[in-house]
């Protein structure tokens, strides 16, 4: 089946604000045979704590796939996103969520695992799709045909509806690693970088849900090691003499 020129491309930046944009690729490629088309996007990659998250999903063609608010995730407010989130889990013909951890991404690095993480969302969705749009660069090994859409969250309603479910689930992790290191304030800056993070990171050192591959992290765990050597150094060289009671001193 031949695909037309403009999806061939391994990569496509395509820039339209008129409101009906959003499901504009999806209906050219349904007019060409494919029925079932996934989006896949991700949650996470640039914060320097806590899970990176991928999602999948494939939404119904005709007007049940006109996801009331859906829009790139980045752009919706928290309550837009749950609202939107709620919609797209009823109504799409498949979705799939996959939570990496800090583990795999400081152990394989950050791309190796955000491509293993879309492709596995891709991979969960039953049924499968027949064709695959990915936000910003390509996933391979999905043995089915794909492009790589430069900003898809904005520009393909199946990657916007990925973004949110994606979005929403880190969120809500963020806010359950708030409960149990509050110090950081998860539940604001949901483990991106800030001056609240920074300064939270600065006095307290990494938590086990930061991620050692970020140089401010790995600064701030040595800046917080060092620190406390000099604590523990500085006790250790007491001296005992001066600890001593003085002679007739009955304290």
């Amino acid at each position: 089946m031949a695909v037309p020129t403009a999806l061939r491309t391994r990569r496509t930046i395509v820039d339209d604000d008129r409101p009906d944009a959003l499901w504009h690729m999806e209906r050219s490629l349904r007019r060409r045979g494919f029925s079932a088309i996934a989006g896949a996007d991700e949650a996470g990659r640039g914060a320097c704590a806590g899970p990176l998250v991928a999602a999948a999903c494939v939404l119904p063609s005709g007007r049940r796939g006109r996801v009331p608010g859906l829009a790139d995730s980045k752009l919706l407010t928290a309550a837009a996103r749950e609202r939107v989130y709620a919609e797209v889990v009823d109504r799409a013909v498949a979705w799939s969520v996959v939570v990496m951890p800090v583990a795999d991404l400081d152990a394989r690095g950050m791309h190796v695992t955000n491509i293993e993480a879309l492709r596995r969302a891709v991979w969960n969705l039953d049924p499968g799709p027949d064709y695959v749009l990915t936000d910003g660069f390509p996933v391979p090994g999905l043995a089915r045909p794909g492009l790589a859409v430069w900003k898809g969250d904005r520009v393909a309603a199946c990657v916007a509806a990925a973004s949110v479910l994606a979005k929403v689930t880190r969120d809500r992790m963020m806010l359950e690693l708030h409960e149990r290191f509050p110090e950081y304030d998860f539940a604001g800056h949901k483990g991106y970088i800030t001056d609240v993070h920074s300064a939270a990171l600065e006095r307290h050192g990494p938590c086990p849900e930061h991620r050692m591959r970020f140089v401010n992290v790995r600064s701030a765990r040595d800046a917080h090691a060092a620190r406390s050597l000099q604590v523990t150094t500085g006790v250790d060289m007491v001296d005992d003499d001066l600890m001593s009671p003085v002679p007739g001193d009955v304290r």
